[in-house]
């Protein structure tokens, strides 16, 4: 399963309301660690159909961003039930986000 971008209009259909947990993936496309992490997430939504990746673009989504308090990127954000979970800010090995996900 790919990467699914999410809006603010998309957010509660894609996020609150998923039936798996969501690893939400707050980018953007200016930052240079945020575009060498995407590769990774794409291998993980691809071999991981227990959870949903998704991506939010701060500068488009600045709302969701501000939801979420995020102040610095990469930040990924593991949301079980609609909730936050765990994050993790910053470039991150694949098996470090495998770990986040249990």
């Amino acid at each position: 399963m790919a990467v699914i971008e999410v809006t603010g209009a998309s957010f509660e259909k894609e996020v609150v309301q998923s039936d798996r947990p969501v690893l939400a993936d707050f980018y953007a496309n200016w930052c240079g660690p945020c575009r060498m992490l995407r590769p990774t997430l794409e291998e993980i939504a691809d071999e991981r159909q227990d959870i949903k990746v998704v991506s939010i673009n701060i500068d488009e989504e600045d709302d969701l961003a501000d939801a979420f308090g995020v102040i610095s990127i990469p930040c990924l954000v593991l949301i079980k039930d609609g909730k936050e979970a765990d994050r993790s800010v910053g470039l991150r090995p694949k098996e470090a986000i495998e770990e986040m996900l249990g």
